[in-house]
């Protein structure tokens, strides 16, 4: 017998394939058939992935077979797969309309404060905003290079690269931008003297000083600050004015006018009340008010010396925050108002601390009178002694010469 015979008679050796196939039972031979998206592994290669394409029927790579789905597409091949796939969606051309006095951006349906230095900035933003990458896409680079046209028109050059499916692709695609210019409902508002609430500050039997004017105008500021600083464009101071009551303040809307109203009797103490008085009607009917904001500073401020009559000597006022607070000049004691009489007594005005000099002490007679020099006769005379005066004989004190005499001043 020949070793070809013996190779040809072993029964250990497996039937050739042709031969296998022929026996195979007819089911097997159905299914073999019938699933054309199994890859026939048989070939010798060993590197196909057992997945054939539904569209094309090559088989399908490792990494297809391995995420056939991606995030976005049924398996298939790479060749099918990259057939339609776009790396970067971006529109034909873009038109922004950009406020031409604050800057904002008109985007959907309201204005948007982006804070760009130039239009070529807005252009930037805005295609940014719209651009889109291909949700398989990761290890994504991107760069914009723009070209500024003419004045209103910017045409974005903007490159993408990205791994897909394993491979690096590339896009490159051009954006015109054209920037029109218009004018937003705040800036509308503003050039239309548009105001919603208006602060009257006033002040009891008197007018409002410099300071407490100056500072009315810097608690309206900046609280139309912090309203903008949190993103509301409705914030805005309409005008500031003054007359020989007061000062005026109009604002955007009636929140702002309670706002500041509130806080200006916080710091200056005094009381507001609102008044509405109806302008119009809006589109749908609805009735549209005006809030006036009345503040009413107290008469007295700190630092005032005043009188109230009561026989126990001049007051020096300290606090007018709700009832007023003091302190007695004859005797040192402190003085607050009763509910009685209100936040304040019924008294005059003698004076200021501002308006008091140093004289010298000349001599302490007991405990409730001291000697000092009136700085108008620069004679001794005798004043009462309150309770706060230490200082030494011989030495400067602070005193206040008024129309019911002379008192000596606490040190400040």
């Amino acid at each position: 017998m020949t070793d070809a015979d013996a190779d040809a008679d072993d029964p250990s050796d497996p039937p050739d394939a042709d031969h296998a196939r022929e026996h195979a039972p007819e089911s097997a031979r159905g299914d073999a058939i019938a699933d054309p998206t199994r890859a026939d592994t048989t070939d010798g290669a060993g590197s196909g992935s057992g997945v054939r394409c539904p569209r094309c029927g090559d088989p399908l790579s490792e990494h297809a077979a391995r995420d056939p789905l991606g995030k976005s597409e049924v398996g298939v091949c790479d060749d099918c797969y990259f057939d339609q796939f776009e790396l970067v969606d971006a529109p034909d051309q873009l038109r922004v309309d950009v406020c031409a006095t604050c800057g904002a951006v008109h985007r959907g349906n309201r204005w948007v404060d982006v804070g760009a230095k130039d239009y070529t900035d807005v252009a930037i933003d805005e295609v940014a905003e719209r651009l889109a990458v291909h949700v398989d896409a990761h290890d994504v680079t991107w760069q914009v290079d723009p070209e500024q046209v003419d004045q209103n028109n910017v045409k974005m050059h903007c490159s993408f690269s990205g791994v897909v499916r394993g491979q690096f692709r590339e896009a490159h695609v051009t954006v015109p931008v054209s920037i029109s210019r218009a004018t937003c409902q705040r800036c509308g508002r503003i050039a239309g003297d548009y105001y919603a609430s208006v602060v009257q500050v006033r002040a009891v039997e008197r007018t409002p000083d410099a300071d407490e004017i100056e500072r009315a105008r810097e608690i309206a500021n900046d609280i139309v600050g912090d309203m903008e600083a949190t993103g509301s464009r409705d914030a805005f101071v309409s005008e500031m004015s003054e007359d020989d009551d007061g000062l005026n303040v109009k604002l955007s809307t009636t929140n702002l006018g309670k706002k500041v109203a509130a806080k200006v009797v916080e710091e200056f103490g005094g009381d507001w009340e609102d008044h509405e008085t109806l302008v119009t009607e809006d589109e749908d009917g609805n009735e549209v008010y005006r809030v006036t904001y009345a503040v009413r500073l107290p008469e007295f401020r700190p630092g005032d010396v005043i009188d109230p009559g009561d026989d126990d000597g001049p007051i020096l006022v300290r606090s007018v925050q709700g009832n007023l607070k003091g302190l007695r000049l004859a005797s040192g004691e402190r003085f607050e108002a009763s509910y009685e009489v209100g936040d304040a007594p019924d008294a005059r005005k003698l004076g200021t601390i501002e308006e008091g000099v140093e004289t010298t002490l000349v001599a302490y007679e007991d405990d409730h009178a001291v000697q000092v020099l009136d700085p108008e006769t620069y004679r001794s005379t005798t004043v009462p002694r309150p309770d706060f005066l230490d200082a030494d004989a011989g030495t400067e004190v602070p005193v206040l010469r008024h129309r019911n005499g002379l008192h000596v001043l606490p040190e400040e």
